[in-house]
């Protein structure tokens, strides 16, 4: 089973995002966190700064996804 940290990881390579999109993505759904906490998610998990993705993150950026692809270009 995927974790959260699997889904966000995998996303952020599917859509070729660095982690400021992945910021500012947040910021559309008025969800901010540090980039602390963001590459907090994508360490190993046996590593000291690892940090279990909780579902409301997950939750906020699949909303600011869902917003950032369908603005108008």
């Amino acid at each position: 089973m995927l974790s959260n940290n699997d889904i966000l990881k995998k996303l952020r390579v599917a859509l070729s995002l660095r982690n400021d999109d992945i910021l500012e993505i947040l910021k559309l759904v008025d969800f901010e966190i540090s980039k602390g906490e963001l590459s907090a998610f994508f360490r190993q998990k046996g590593h000291k700064n690892y940090r279990e993705c909780g579902d409301q993150i997950i939750r906020n950026f699949l909303q600011g996804l869902t917003i950032h692809f369908r603005k108008p270009s």
